[in-house]
């Protein structure tokens, strides 16, 4: 026996088997535990081979980095002749990390003779007596973390039989995040219907001013509810979305999103839990409620009862009167809190605020007296045309496609909406900025409403108003509100002055004092306290709506719907090609509930057409570094975007001080690794623990180099559970600077260096996720809005073999590697996507086909997927397996891991 690596077995005089040459291997799925070419899968033949490294409970076997794994591989002859053996490693990932040995390898090495131990690459023409055993090692000593393969060869009575070994080699980091309890599907609990129940102490029913305009309960009707849980689709969205059924259209899908979030919401009920006496208060620890899963702030309400009591006994209502980590603290009736004792159990049962969904209910039923122009531009009659208003710019670096846009926008009076349509980094929260301050400064009767979606892009904005030197905004001139449920300690301290509050609890102030302000700034949702405190129609001049596509049509409809009148100004900024609303409801989603009012006017022809009249495109990024705008320019905004960002800045000597790549200076890197999904106890998010390993081993390097803080990087990924991972390790190590999350979070900000994890390891998972749009994977925007987030510095980690199959992944992995800016695992056959979906000409970047694949696009596969299930080149040693088998392997549903929720 020897080794014969690189050699060929062929003979020409026939006197050896042919067992072939070495080959190359690329992605070989650790949950396929059987033979590769599907050669005596059983093991169980007249000469018996085992499987080496079996795959169990779903994992391979774990070792540490630079420790040697052994596996015997037993070859019995069960058959009445002694027969001839040939075995060979014809391949291992990575290349050559496998030898084959007659003894069990010393504990300390793998490669190295010792003790008389001696590995190769292959046994020459062994024979084996009848009824004998002839066992063998199979080893590995790896150097770097990730999964290793070997694929071994056997030609015995005339067959060639295959055998796959996996390893995975771990490091500290890695196995302090392994799972601890394993992944179990949540056991469907008891749910009990509330019907009755008795009132709880209300935090928000304080004595105060009575509202003006109350919010109708818009109570789900008894015939839709059942429509929608029987799977029918309701007539009122069947025939599409009109001017004439608008209101009917819109409240239908509404209703689908808040049966979605009823069911949602049942998955957080509890059996048999315990309540502590906390002063005038019961406490109750909700597990996740860290992360916001189940989502209950200050306000909300649960039902509770005892444990395994019958449908007779009246639930108690309890409201959330403060929460403190994953306690939240909860009044009864005094009743309850009287008869209570520390050890009862108690069933408890959750619900949700429905004060968001009556809100955009009511902003739908009002939109009915929107003129047309606003819902439908392209229903007017009349072509509008806007006299721009020339000005002195405030802010001293105003380009000409901002300054184009704010004369418009100072020249408009009402119609239809102005749209800044802003890609990634050309500043269009500068450009809102800039015109909310000519508007505050040189028109004194203008009143002015600024919206965005989330608390902290409200905030921003009122940093940025604030922060303009050339323009002094008063303090009594300019309004945050905040909603109540807002936590106090959330608000920065330089912006408590510009709140109204009560007892560390946000308020609405009252009319008198509304109506004094110049300036509001809100959130879209928290727009409506100013209609229920009765600010009418055409109070103010000006609604300016930031990051619009990120919000839902009946979600802008709230500040539209309920303040816009003919003459008022409405100004959209924001970029249909990023992320757009989160919805619940796949079937909401479907019909148009995902699709953003901004994204809805790109529909009309004069916004298609980037009419100057209803539309400004801002095209210069000063963000990113060139090479890494080019892409997402090219595939999104028809190659018109214009790098701004100077090339000679610190990115070029950051990558060499880094020395990743040496002697490389392309801003984008990929390291591809090939790890792990796991999933662990109820929780059905997903995690890498090898991945997660290295994000924490580049963020070291990125710190020690001396250039960067840890202020400067950020980590997006597309799981909840990788987040909390990362983050788990980074606080360990005293770096909780780092910023970490998803790409939701992630949009509208920008980090020196960004990395991003990709997470999916498995072929398997890979179909599931885009089948239901998790991950990454079927949803440009969200690619889009991740890699334009790095302003000198992106950084890739995943396993190429998986995101090659997404067009937009595999263009950014070869971009990578023909720049020599990849390493890492063996690359996967370059694909070529000639036909692909994602460069859209002639206008495209505003089309359809960017939220998810439509169906039969699955041409990235390369072939028909089920011919090619189970078998593999002969070459490379890669099949893929049939997408319709892999959904039916994954129980159950994934989250919808992309919740607002957490923000």
């Amino acid at each position: 026996m020897g080794s014969v690596a690189g050699s060929k077995w062929d003979d020409d005089d026939g006197e050896y088997s042919v067992i072939g040459d070495k080959g190359e291997i690329g992605f070989i799925d650790y949950q396929e535990d059987k033979s590769v070419c599907n050669y005596d899968p059983t093991g169980d033949g007249p000469v018996a081979i085992s499987f080496p490294f079996r795959v169990q409970d779903g994992k391979p076997q774990s070792v540490s980095v630079g420790e040697t794994a052994a596996a015997p591989i037993t070859i019995r002859n069960s058959t009445d002749e002694a027969v001839e053996l040939w075995a060979k490693i014809y391949a291992s990932t990575p290349v050559d990390s496998f030898q084959l040995s007659l003894m069990k390898p010393p504990p300390s090495t793998g490669n190295a003779a010792a003790g008389g131990f001696l590995g190769c690459f292959a046994l020459e023409d062994r024979m084996i007596q009848p009824g004998e055993t002839l066992t063998l090692w199979l080893s590995c000593k790896p150097q770097e973390i990730g999964m290793y393969t070997s694929v071994v060869h056997f030609d015995v009575l005339g067959d060639r039989i295959e055998r796959v070994g996996f390893i995975l080699a771990e490091d500290k980091i890695s196995q302090s995040l392994a799972s601890r309890k394993p992944y179990s599907r949540t056991v469907k609990k008891n749910h009990y219907a509330v019907t009755e129940f008795v009132k709880g102490t209300n935090p928000r029913r304080a004595p105060g001013r009575p509202v003006k305009k109350r919010l109708p309960r818009y109570d789900i009707p008894k015939e839709t509810r059942e429509k929608i849980e029987n799977k029918e689709i309701p007539e009122e969205i069947t025939s599409g979305l009109s001017r004439e059924n608008y209101a009917e259209y819109f409240k239908t899908l509404l209703i689908m999103e808040e049966i979605q979030l009823e069911e949602d919401m049942r998955a957080y009920d509890m059996e048999r839990v315990v309540m502590k006496k906390r002063g005038n208060f019961l406490s109750l620890v909700v597990p996740g409620l860290a992360e916001r899963r189940p989502s209950l702030v200050h306000g909300d309400y649960i039902f509770a009862k005892p444990a395994n009591s019958d449908d007779s006994i009246v639930p108690y209502q309890g409201f959330v009167h403060r929460v403190q980590a994953d306690e939240v603290y909860l009044q009864f009736n005094t009743e309850f809190h009287l008869s209570h004792m520390n050890g009862n159990l108690y069933d408890v049962h959750f619900t949700y605020n429905r004060v968001n969904m009556r809100r955009q209910y009511q902003a739908i039923d009002s939109a009915r007296d929107l003129d047309t122009e606003i819902l439908f531009p392209s229903e007017a009659h009349e072509h509008r045309l806007i006299q721009p208003k020339s000005l002195i710019p405030i802010a001293k670096n105003i380009n000409e496609e901002q300054k184009s846009s704010i004369e418009m926008i100072l020249g408009c009076t009402g119609g239809p909406p102005y749209v800044i349509y802003g890609p990634p980094g050309t500043g269009k929260t500068m450009t809102l900025v800039e015109a909310i301050l000519q508007l505050y400064r040189n028109r004194r009767n203008a009143r002015i409403l600024v919206c965005a979606p989330s608390n902290s892009a409200a905030d921003h904005l009122l940093d940025k108003l604030l922060s303009e030197e050339a323009v002094s905004v008063r303090e009594n001139e300019i309004f945050r509100l905040n909603a109540t449920a807002r936590s106090f300690e959330e608000v920065k301290q330089d912006h408590i002055r510009f709140c109204f509050f009560d007892d560390n609890v946000f308020k609405c102030p009252p009319f008198s004092a509304l109506s004094r302000y110049r300036i509001i700034i809100s959130t879209y949702m928290s727009a409506s306290l100013l209609y229920s405190e009765g600010i009418d129609r055409g109070h103010f001049s000006h609604i300016f709506l930031d990051e619009a596509g990120q919000a839902s049509e009946p979600e802008s409809m709230i500040p539209i719907s309920n303040l816009c009148q003919r003459n008022t100004v409405v100004v959209l900024a924001g970029d249909p090609m990023q992320l757009g609303p989160v919805i619940l409801s796949r079937d909401a989603e479907s019909f148009g509930l995902a699709k953003s009012y901004l994204e809805r006017l790109f529909e009309c022809e004069s916004y298609l057409e980037k009419d100057e009249n209803y539309v400004t495109k801002l095209v210069r990024n000063y963000r990113c570094h060139p090479e890494i705008l080019y892409l997402p320019s090219k595939l999104f905004y028809n190659g018109e975007l214009v790098a701004c960002k100077d090339s000679t800045e610190s990115s070029t000597s950051l990558l060499k001080l880094l020395n990743f790549i040496p002697g490389n200076d392309f801003p984008t890197i990929f390291f591809g690794i090939q790890g792990l999904d796991e999933r662990e106890g109820s929780n059905p998010s997903w995690f890498n623990r090898i991945e997660a390993s290295k994000v924490v081993e580049v963020i070291k390097k990125l710190t020690t180099c001396g250039d960067l803080s840890e202020v400067d990087i950020g980590v997006i990924t597309p799981y909840r559970q990788q987040v909390l991972k990362i983050k788990k390790v980074l606080d360990d190590l005293d770096m909780a600077d780092v910023k970490v999350g998803s790409v939701e979070q992630f949009q509208g900000q920008e980090k020196q260096v960004i990395i991003v994890s990709t997470v999916r390891s498995t072929i398997v998972h890979n179909d599931f996720d885009k089948v239901h749009y998790l991950g990454f994977l079927s949803n440009p925007r969200r690619f889009n809005v991740a890699i334009t987030r790095a302003i000198s510095l992106l950084i890739l980690i995943g396993n190429p073999h998986i995101i090659s199959k997404d067009e937009y992944w595999n263009m950014l992995l070869w971009r990578c590697s023909d720049h020599e800016s990849y390493k890492g695992c063996a690359l996967p056959e370059r694909q070529d996507f000639s036909d692909g979906y994602g460069v859209q000409e002639n206008g495209g970047d505003y089309g359809e086909g960017n939220n998810h694949l439509a169906s039969g696009e699955e041409g990235e596969w390369g072939q028909d997927s089920s011919s090619q299930a189970n078998t593999r080149a002969a070459d490379v040693g890669a099949w893929v397996q049939d997408s319709c088998q892999a959904n039916a392997q994954v129980p159950g549903t994934d989250e919808a891991e992309w919740s607002d929720g957490w923000k």
